[in-house]
Protein backbone atom coordinates (compact mmCIF):
# COMPACT_ATOMS: atom_id res chain seq x y z
CA UNK A 1 0.00 0.00 0.00
CA UNK A 2 1.18 3.24 -0.71
CA UNK A 3 1.42 6.21 1.75
CA UNK A 4 -0.27 9.41 1.45
CA UNK A 5 1.73 12.06 -0.28
CA UNK A 6 1.19 14.13 2.90
CA UNK A 7 2.99 12.20 4.88
CA UNK A 8 6.31 12.67 3.16
CA UNK A 9 8.68 13.83 4.09
CA UNK A 10 8.81 12.71 7.51
CA UNK A 11 8.20 15.26 10.62
CA UNK A 12 11.91 14.57 12.05
CA UNK A 13 13.40 15.29 8.23
CA UNK A 14 14.12 19.37 8.80
CA UNK A 15 15.80 17.23 12.39
CA UNK A 16 17.73 14.83 10.48
CA UNK A 17 18.62 17.56 7.81
CA UNK A 18 20.68 19.57 10.58
CA UNK A 19 23.12 16.37 11.03
CA UNK A 20 23.37 15.96 7.40
CA UNK A 21 24.49 19.39 7.14
CA UNK A 22 27.81 18.86 9.14
CA UNK A 23 28.72 16.81 5.90
CA UNK A 24 27.73 19.47 3.58
CA UNK A 25 30.09 21.79 5.58
CA UNK A 26 32.87 19.77 5.80
CA UNK A 27 32.81 18.96 1.90
CA UNK A 28 32.99 22.67 1.07
CA UNK A 29 35.55 23.31 3.85
CA UNK A 30 37.58 20.92 2.33
CA UNK A 31 36.69 22.16 -1.14
CA UNK A 32 38.16 25.80 -0.22
CA UNK A 33 41.50 24.41 2.10
CA UNK A 34 42.15 22.38 -1.28
CA UNK A 35 41.78 25.54 -3.59
CA UNK A 36 39.19 23.32 -5.49
CA UNK A 37 37.03 25.69 -7.52
CA UNK A 38 40.12 27.29 -8.75
CA UNK A 39 41.37 24.33 -10.12
CA UNK A 40 38.29 23.24 -11.71
CA UNK A 41 38.37 26.41 -13.65
CA UNK A 42 38.53 24.22 -16.38
CA UNK A 43 36.42 20.37 -16.71
CA UNK A 44 38.38 17.47 -15.09
CA UNK A 45 37.68 14.25 -14.56
CA UNK A 46 38.05 12.40 -10.92
CA UNK A 47 40.31 10.14 -12.04
CA UNK A 48 42.56 12.86 -13.25
CA UNK A 49 41.96 15.12 -10.13
CA UNK A 50 42.72 12.24 -8.11
CA UNK A 51 46.09 11.60 -9.73
CA UNK A 52 46.93 15.60 -10.06
CA UNK A 53 47.05 15.32 -5.72
CA UNK A 54 47.37 11.86 -4.48
CA UNK A 55 44.21 11.31 -4.02
CA UNK A 56 42.06 7.91 -3.90
CA UNK A 57 40.03 8.18 -6.78
CA UNK A 58 36.84 6.24 -5.83
CA UNK A 59 36.73 8.85 -2.74
CA UNK A 60 37.14 11.90 -5.16
CA UNK A 61 34.54 10.97 -7.50
CA UNK A 62 32.19 10.86 -4.47
CA UNK A 63 33.38 14.16 -2.96
CA UNK A 64 32.78 16.21 -6.49
CA UNK A 65 29.31 14.44 -6.73
CA UNK A 66 28.26 16.20 -3.34
CA UNK A 67 29.18 19.17 -4.51
CA UNK A 68 27.83 18.73 -7.27
CA UNK A 69 24.65 18.04 -5.75
CA UNK A 70 25.24 21.25 -3.57
CA UNK A 71 25.30 23.43 -6.78
CA UNK A 72 28.62 24.16 -6.41
CA UNK A 73 30.13 21.75 -9.24
CA UNK A 74 28.77 21.29 -12.71
CA UNK A 75 28.69 18.71 -14.51
CA UNK A 76 28.72 17.00 -17.97
CA UNK A 77 29.42 13.07 -20.15
CA UNK A 78 31.87 12.97 -22.61
CA UNK A 79 31.41 10.36 -25.35
CA UNK A 80 33.31 7.32 -23.37
CA UNK A 81 30.55 8.40 -20.40
CA UNK A 82 33.02 9.58 -17.93
CA UNK A 83 31.77 12.83 -15.67
CA UNK A 84 33.73 15.99 -16.44
CA UNK A 85 33.20 18.46 -13.91
CA UNK A 86 33.62 22.38 -13.41
CA UNK A 87 33.05 25.01 -10.92
CA UNK A 88 29.72 26.23 -11.22
CA UNK A 89 29.04 29.83 -11.65
CA UNK A 90 28.36 30.97 -8.01
CA UNK A 91 31.43 29.06 -6.83
CA UNK A 92 33.55 30.71 -9.89
CA UNK A 93 32.04 34.19 -8.43
CA UNK A 94 32.31 33.66 -4.87
CA UNK A 95 34.62 30.98 -3.74
CA UNK A 96 37.29 30.76 -5.99
CA UNK A 97 40.61 32.77 -4.79
CA UNK A 98 41.14 34.55 -7.31
CA UNK A 99 38.12 35.88 -7.94
CA UNK A 100 37.52 39.70 -6.76
CA UNK A 101 34.04 38.75 -4.78
CA UNK A 102 35.91 35.96 -3.02
CA UNK A 103 34.30 35.14 0.24
CA UNK A 104 35.64 31.57 0.70
CA UNK A 105 37.75 32.00 3.81
CA UNK A 106 34.82 34.66 5.64
CA UNK A 107 32.61 31.71 4.91
CA UNK A 108 35.48 29.53 6.90
CA UNK A 109 35.09 31.76 9.81
CA UNK A 110 31.69 32.45 9.65
CA UNK A 111 31.50 28.62 10.27
CA UNK A 112 34.28 28.55 12.75
CA UNK A 113 32.66 31.09 14.67
CA UNK A 114 29.20 29.69 14.60
CA UNK A 115 30.81 26.28 15.89
CA UNK A 116 32.48 27.55 18.77
CA UNK A 117 29.23 29.75 19.95
CA UNK A 118 27.06 26.09 19.13
CA UNK A 119 29.76 24.00 21.72
CA UNK A 120 29.43 26.99 24.56
CA UNK A 121 25.54 26.80 24.13
CA UNK A 122 25.24 24.90 27.61
CA UNK A 123 27.65 26.73 29.62
CA UNK A 124 25.91 29.67 28.29
CA UNK A 125 22.50 28.80 29.69
CA UNK A 126 24.22 27.92 32.84
CA UNK A 127 26.02 31.70 33.49
CA UNK A 128 29.40 29.71 33.50
CA UNK A 129 30.53 31.77 29.95
CA UNK A 130 29.71 34.64 27.68
CA UNK A 131 31.06 35.15 24.41
CA UNK A 132 33.77 38.15 23.64
CA UNK A 133 31.77 41.90 23.14
CA UNK A 134 31.48 42.11 19.09
CA UNK A 135 32.20 45.64 19.24
CA UNK A 136 35.26 46.13 20.24
CA UNK A 137 37.51 48.63 18.20
CA UNK A 138 40.50 46.22 18.06
CA UNK A 139 38.14 43.16 16.92
CA UNK A 140 36.13 45.17 14.75
CA UNK A 141 38.70 46.72 12.42
CA UNK A 142 40.16 43.29 12.19
CA UNK A 143 36.86 42.20 10.94
CA UNK A 144 37.09 45.28 8.63
CA UNK A 145 40.33 43.98 7.05
CA UNK A 146 39.14 40.38 6.65
CA UNK A 147 35.66 38.58 6.02
CA UNK A 148 33.84 41.79 6.86
CA UNK A 149 35.73 43.62 3.79
CA UNK A 150 34.91 40.76 1.54
CA UNK A 151 31.30 39.99 2.62
CA UNK A 152 30.41 43.80 2.14
CA UNK A 153 32.20 44.06 -1.60
CA UNK A 154 30.34 40.90 -2.70
CA UNK A 155 26.82 41.08 -1.12
CA UNK A 156 26.12 44.38 0.88
CA UNK A 157 27.36 46.66 -1.34
CA UNK A 158 25.47 45.70 -5.03
CA UNK A 159 22.04 45.24 -2.59
CA UNK A 160 23.30 48.95 -1.38
CA UNK A 161 23.95 49.83 -4.75
CA UNK A 162 20.73 48.61 -5.92
CA UNK A 163 18.21 50.20 -3.53
CA UNK A 164 19.86 53.20 -3.39
CA UNK A 165 19.73 53.64 -7.22
CA UNK A 166 15.84 52.85 -7.01
CA UNK A 167 15.65 56.71 -4.78
CA UNK A 168 18.41 59.13 -6.33
CA UNK A 169 19.34 60.22 -9.64
CA UNK A 170 22.74 58.78 -11.11
CA UNK A 171 23.73 62.79 -11.54
CA UNK A 172 22.19 64.45 -8.59
CA UNK A 173 24.48 65.63 -5.75
CA UNK A 174 24.07 64.66 -2.53
CA UNK A 175 25.62 63.89 1.14
CA UNK A 176 25.73 60.50 2.61
CA UNK A 177 26.56 59.39 6.10
CA UNK A 178 27.31 55.62 6.24
CA UNK A 179 27.06 54.55 9.58
CA UNK A 180 28.43 51.92 11.49
CA UNK A 181 30.54 51.53 7.68
CA UNK A 182 33.00 48.97 8.58
CA UNK A 183 35.46 48.86 6.08
CA UNK A 184 33.72 51.82 3.87
CA UNK A 185 32.93 49.90 0.84
CA UNK A 186 29.33 50.58 0.73
CA UNK A 187 30.54 54.21 0.37
CA UNK A 188 33.05 53.42 -1.98
CA UNK A 189 30.53 51.40 -3.89
CA UNK A 190 27.66 54.67 -3.72
CA UNK A 191 30.78 57.00 -4.82
CA UNK A 192 31.12 54.89 -8.00
CA UNK A 193 27.95 54.54 -8.94
CA UNK A 194 27.00 58.59 -7.89
CA UNK A 195 29.86 60.59 -9.48
CA UNK A 196 28.12 63.45 -7.31
CA UNK A 197 27.85 61.85 -4.29
CA UNK A 198 30.08 63.02 -1.40
CA UNK A 199 29.81 61.18 1.91
CA UNK A 200 31.13 60.19 5.66
CA UNK A 201 32.03 57.12 6.72
CA UNK A 202 31.24 56.99 10.23
CA UNK A 203 33.01 54.06 12.70
CA UNK A 204 34.76 53.30 15.71
CA UNK A 205 38.02 54.67 14.77
CA UNK A 206 40.17 51.21 14.73
CA UNK A 207 37.76 50.48 11.63
CA UNK A 208 37.65 53.97 10.49
CA UNK A 209 41.62 53.71 9.77
CA UNK A 210 40.79 50.57 7.28
CA UNK A 211 37.77 52.97 5.95
CA UNK A 212 39.89 55.40 5.14
CA UNK A 213 42.54 53.35 3.63
CA UNK A 214 40.06 51.39 1.04
CA UNK A 215 38.85 55.22 0.21
CA UNK A 216 42.28 56.30 -0.86
CA UNK A 217 43.08 52.93 -2.55
CA UNK A 218 39.66 53.59 -4.76
CA UNK A 219 41.21 57.50 -5.22
CA UNK A 220 37.98 59.33 -3.47
CA UNK A 221 39.90 61.06 -0.40
CA UNK A 222 38.19 64.11 -2.17
CA UNK A 223 34.76 62.53 -1.44
CA UNK A 224 34.65 60.69 1.11
CA UNK A 225 36.14 61.19 4.36
CA UNK A 226 36.50 58.06 7.11
CA UNK A 227 35.65 59.81 10.40
CA UNK A 228 36.51 57.76 13.65
CA UNK A 229 33.98 58.30 16.53
CA UNK A 230 30.93 56.48 18.81
CA UNK A 231 27.23 57.17 18.26
CA UNK A 232 25.97 58.11 21.17
CA UNK A 233 28.91 60.25 22.39
CA UNK A 234 30.34 62.19 19.50
CA UNK A 235 29.29 64.52 16.43
CA UNK A 236 27.80 62.17 13.76
CA UNK A 237 27.33 65.66 11.80
CA UNK A 238 24.15 67.10 10.03
CA UNK A 239 22.95 68.11 6.38
CA UNK A 240 22.73 64.46 4.90
CA UNK A 241 20.68 63.44 2.15
CA UNK A 242 20.85 59.87 3.01
CA UNK A 243 21.84 57.99 6.20
CA UNK A 244 22.61 53.97 5.16
CA UNK A 245 22.65 52.13 8.39
CA UNK A 246 23.12 48.66 8.24
CA UNK A 247 22.81 46.78 11.44
CA UNK A 248 24.50 49.09 13.58
CA UNK A 249 21.05 49.78 16.20
CA UNK A 250 21.58 46.29 17.65
CA UNK A 251 24.53 47.34 19.69
CA UNK A 252 23.11 50.85 20.43
CA UNK A 253 22.26 51.23 24.14
CA UNK A 254 19.29 53.46 24.02
CA UNK A 255 17.17 52.71 20.61
CA UNK A 256 14.97 56.13 20.77
CA UNK A 257 18.21 58.45 21.50
CA UNK A 258 19.92 56.69 18.40
CA UNK A 259 17.29 57.44 16.10
CA UNK A 260 16.40 60.90 17.17
CA UNK A 261 20.24 61.28 16.87
CA UNK A 262 20.01 60.49 13.33
CA UNK A 263 16.90 62.37 12.41
CA UNK A 264 18.36 65.20 13.23
CA UNK A 265 21.56 64.52 10.72
CA UNK A 266 19.11 64.21 8.05
CA UNK A 267 18.24 67.25 6.04
CA UNK A 268 14.13 67.62 5.90
CA UNK A 269 13.23 65.62 3.29
CA UNK A 270 16.43 63.31 3.88
CA UNK A 271 15.66 59.64 4.44
CA UNK A 272 17.88 56.81 6.43
CA UNK A 273 17.71 53.51 4.93
CA UNK A 274 17.64 51.47 8.53
CA UNK A 275 18.86 48.07 7.18
CA UNK A 276 18.17 45.47 10.43
CA UNK A 277 17.02 42.08 11.05
CA UNK A 278 14.04 41.58 12.99
CA UNK A 279 12.68 38.52 14.39
CA UNK A 280 9.51 36.94 12.53
CA UNK A 281 6.56 35.73 13.75
CA UNK A 282 6.60 33.12 11.07
CA UNK A 283 8.57 29.90 12.50
CA UNK A 284 10.76 29.05 9.43
CA UNK A 285 11.70 32.94 8.46
CA UNK A 286 12.65 33.17 12.72
CA UNK A 287 14.78 29.95 12.50
CA UNK A 288 16.89 31.40 9.43
CA UNK A 289 17.32 34.69 11.52
CA UNK A 290 18.02 33.34 14.86
CA UNK A 291 20.20 30.87 13.90
CA UNK A 292 23.06 34.12 13.10
CA UNK A 293 21.64 36.51 15.77
CA UNK A 294 21.20 33.96 18.90
CA UNK A 295 25.44 34.96 19.79
CA UNK A 296 24.07 39.13 20.12
CA UNK A 297 20.77 38.11 21.48
CA UNK A 298 22.83 35.96 24.27
CA UNK A 299 25.57 39.00 24.74
CA UNK A 300 21.66 40.96 25.64
CA UNK A 301 22.36 42.83 22.28
CA UNK A 302 19.02 44.25 20.90
CA UNK A 303 17.43 42.42 18.13
CA UNK A 304 14.01 43.56 17.92
CA UNK A 305 10.42 41.72 17.06
CA UNK A 306 9.02 42.10 13.75
CA UNK A 307 7.27 45.95 13.30
CA UNK A 308 9.36 47.00 16.43
CA UNK A 309 11.88 49.19 14.39
CA UNK A 310 8.92 51.00 12.34
CA UNK A 311 7.05 51.80 15.61
CA UNK A 312 10.12 53.26 17.35
CA UNK A 313 11.04 55.24 13.29
CA UNK A 314 7.48 56.47 13.83
CA UNK A 315 7.81 57.89 17.66
CA UNK A 316 10.90 59.94 16.56
CA UNK A 317 9.00 61.97 13.53
CA UNK A 318 9.93 59.73 11.21
CA UNK A 319 7.55 59.08 8.16
CA UNK A 320 8.39 55.33 6.65
CA UNK A 321 8.17 55.49 3.32
CA UNK A 322 9.00 51.54 2.55
CA UNK A 323 10.00 48.56 3.08
CA UNK A 324 11.47 45.24 1.58
CA UNK A 325 13.89 42.96 1.88
CA UNK A 326 17.58 42.78 1.30
CA UNK A 327 20.30 40.28 1.43
CA UNK A 328 23.00 40.46 4.08
CA UNK A 329 25.66 38.15 4.76
CA UNK A 330 24.67 34.94 6.55
CA UNK A 331 20.72 35.87 7.21
CA UNK A 332 17.99 38.17 5.27
CA UNK A 333 16.89 41.44 6.80
CA UNK A 334 14.52 44.30 5.63
CA UNK A 335 15.47 47.77 4.42
CA UNK A 336 13.01 50.17 6.47
CA UNK A 337 13.48 53.59 4.48
CA UNK A 338 12.37 56.36 6.55
CA UNK A 339 12.19 60.29 5.75
CA UNK A 340 12.29 63.58 8.08
CA UNK A 341 9.67 65.36 7.41
CA UNK A 342 9.75 68.75 5.66
CA UNK A 343 7.52 70.44 8.25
Amino acid sequence: MSRPADALPHALQPYWDLSLAAVQAEALQLALAEDLFETLASPCTPEALAQMHAWQPEATRHWLTLLWSMQLLDRSRDAAGEWHYTSSEVARRYLASSSALDCGDAWRFRLASLRDFGAGLADGLRGQSRPAPLANGERWAVAARGHLAREQAAVTAPAACELVAQRRMPKAAWRLLDLGGGPGLVAVALAKAFPHMHGVVFELPEAADVAAQHIAEAGLASRLEARGGDLVRDDIGTGYDLIWCSSVLHFVPELSASLAKLHAALKPGGELICVHAEIPEEPEAARRMLSYYLPLLWQGRRVTQAGDLRQALLAQGFEVCEAQPIALPMAPATALVARRRTK
